[in-house]
């Protein structure tokens, strides 16, 4: 009998022993409370733990990727929309990331969530499909100083999707051709000013030299002649129809 005592004694010992040691990875840490307290963060490697007075609690330091459910929102001009987006956070501090908060996962996902809610219902939806990227910045920017007493850094925050009702889709539909035609008007009328200004300027170094006019009315001559038509309009020159007028004026008081 006292056989079989000693070695379920030797056999408890060995198993509370074997107990005491614990082997972290690299990219884990252990958070060890003795008697209730805060003792310190061990890892990685071969950790040893008294047991029942010491308790050990892992705190994975990789990346977390957590998807944030879609959220409906009303946007500042008043356009209902669903958005949803995903969440890059690790743990620098293992410490606060325990005894600050009772789940660190399931608060950052909820602090996302309203968050998120929150600054893309400040903007228009134009904004929410323009400036995703400025939009990532602001809530990430935000979340990551609210996380920061739990230990937590927030990395990044991408804006998957922006779902909008079909007539909403018409609507900004319309609203893009609208646009392009508006341009299209304004290229239209600036060219055609362009244009006019290069007239006006042609003219007026026409007008400076006579000798100019003389060789545009030769070459306009010459383009008519190579043109295969039946009919040939000469044009005349307003300096000869100026001339004209003038003889016309000379000889009306000799015909009395």
């Amino acid at each position: 009998m006292e056989f079989v005592t000693a070695i379920v004694t030797i056999v408890s010992l060995l198993a509370l022993l074997a107990s005491s040691f614990r082997i972290l990875r690299e990219y884990e840490r252990a958070v060890v409370f003795m008697l209730g307290r805060f003792y310190k963060v061990k890892g990685p490697g071969l950790v040893i733990i008294i047991p029942v007075i010491q308790q050990m609690v892992r705190v994975d330091l990789r990346t977390v990727v957590l998807d944030i459910p879609t959220q409906d929102l009303i946007t500042r001009d008043n356009v209902s929309v669903k958005v949803n987006a995903v969440l890059y956070f690790r743990v620098v501090d293992s410490k606060p990331a325990i005894i600050n908060v009772e789940n660190f996962m399931d608060a950052t996902g909820q602090l996302a969530q309203t968050t998120l809610r929150s600054v893309l219902g400040q903007h228009e939806l134009d904004e929410l499909l323009a400036e995703r990227e400025r939009l990532n910045r602001d809530v990430q920017t935000i979340l990551d100083q609210q996380t920061d007493q739990w230990g937590i850094k927030v990395s990044n925050v991408e804006i998957k999707h922006v779902d909008i009702d079909e007539s909403m889709i018409r609507a900004i539909a319309r609203q893009a051709e609208a646009e392009r035609e508006r341009r299209a008007k304004i290229i239209h009328a600036d060219g055609e000013q362009q244009a006019a200004q290069k007239l006006v300027e042609a003219a007026r170094e026409l007008s400076a030299e006579g000798g100019a006019m003389q060789l545009r009315y030769l070459q306009t001559l010459t383009e008519i002649a190579g043109e295969k038509s039946s009919t040939i309009v000469f044009p005349l020159p307003v300096s000869m129809l100026e001339g004209l007028q003038k003889l016309a004026g000379a000889a009306a008081p000799s015909e009395k």
